[in-house]
């Protein structure tokens, strides 16, 4: 094992073996900063990496190079999010400017009995550009003992203010191997390993969740279902599959991109099968419909319903209605009728 890969181990991080040599090279030289922005998609790990960091930045253990040590009474309690000096904000709800200020406003204070008082705030691309407005003063001008880190999804929404202002720590998604190998590492059966490693996405959050809950996958078998249903039917079919998606898991946006990213996976291993792509399928457990579908469809219309399927993505990400977006989508797949 490499000194990059030794230091993520340490780090209790799996995978991010660059961002995690960064951040200790940071604290081992005295240059940490008072800003960052972690981006990556969700459940790649952002906001395990901001703790950790947390950690380091305040852990007691006498030598640097072994921080954070996981069992001082600092780790312990940053690694629980129960710290008096660790802020924690927008991981339930689209932050507001006011949340922001009183961010802000706790990070401000001198810390209660830590080095530095460190707030994480998540998502912060969903923040209106006035509540992102607020942040600029505290960029601007740091006090000593704080440090911000924010969480997104990608730098697209967030202002380039802020941007220019903060350390930049773009997270990429994790081998498959490497999942698989945790997955079996916690008792996790070799097939299963796989197929929760190809639909992980890099997303090793999610992949080692999905291995205790099984909700998500009975999630996807729903949707791959409705999806199954609405390529089998009539435009009106269609159309009515998209009314009572819209009524159910369309009240969540969440849960409806949650809908449209299993889809997409769904339509790239089509659209890979048309074009006889030796990459195996992502939905390795859905060959035959793959298959089926593959031998129905053009290469054509498998890449436009991809493309479709991303663009209702995109537009939910705009405020779109869902039933419009729905309707839009399900009438552009391929149907019986077309």
């Amino acid at each position: 094992m490499n000194e990059v890969a030794a230091a993520a181990e340490n780090w209790r991080i799996i995978g991010h073996e660059w961002a995690v040599g960064f951040l200790r090279r940071s604290l081992l030289h005295g240059r940490n900063r008072h800003a960052y922005l972690i981006t990556g998609s969700p459940a790649l790990g952002k906001t395990r990496l901001a703790l950790t960091y947390a950690m380091a930045l305040n852990c007691v253990a006498e030598a640097p190079a072994q921080r954070p040590c996981f069992s001082c009474r600092a780790c312990r309690a940053i690694d629980s999010r129960n710290h008096p000096d660790l802020i924690l904000a927008g991981a339930e709800a689209q932050l507001k400017i006011d949340e922001i200020r009183n961010v802000l406003r706790l990070l401000a204070l001198k810390p209660y009995s830590a080095r530095y008082r460190v707030a994480i705030i998540e998502d912060i691309q969903l923040a209106a550009p006035l509540a992102q407005d607020a942040l600029l003063k505290t960029l601007e001008e740091p006090a000593s003992h704080a440090v911000l880190i924010l969480l997104a999804t990608s730098t697209e929404r967030v202002l380039p203010t802020i941007r220019s202002r903060a350390q930049h720590i773009p997270l990429r998604p994790i081998p498959q191997n490497q999942i698989r190998t945790r997955l079996a590492a916690r008792g996790c059966e070799e097939e299963r390993a796989d197929l929760l490693a190809r639909l992980s996405g890099g997303r090793i959050g999610w992949a080692l969740s999905t291995l205790e809950d099984e909700t998500p996958l009975a999630f996807r078998h729903d949707m791959l279902e409705t999806l199954g249903e609405a390529l089998a039917g009539t435009r009106l079919s269609r159309l009515k599959s998209a009314d009572k998606l819209s009524r159910g898991a369309g009240r969540d946006k969440a849960l409806l991109r949650n809908a449209l990213e299993v889809w997409q996976s769904f339509w790239r291993d089509v659209l890979l099968q048309c074009c006889d792509s030796p990459v195996k399928p992502c939905n390795i457990d859905r060959r035959e419909e793959i298959s089926q579908l593959a031998g129905r469809v053009s290469v054509g219309q498998a890449l436009a319903s991809l493309a479709a399927t991303g663009a209702c993505l995109r537009a939910l990400d705009t405020n779109a209605n869902p039933r419009l977006a729905l309707d839009a989508l399900f009438l552009a797949y391929p149907g019986l009728d077309d």
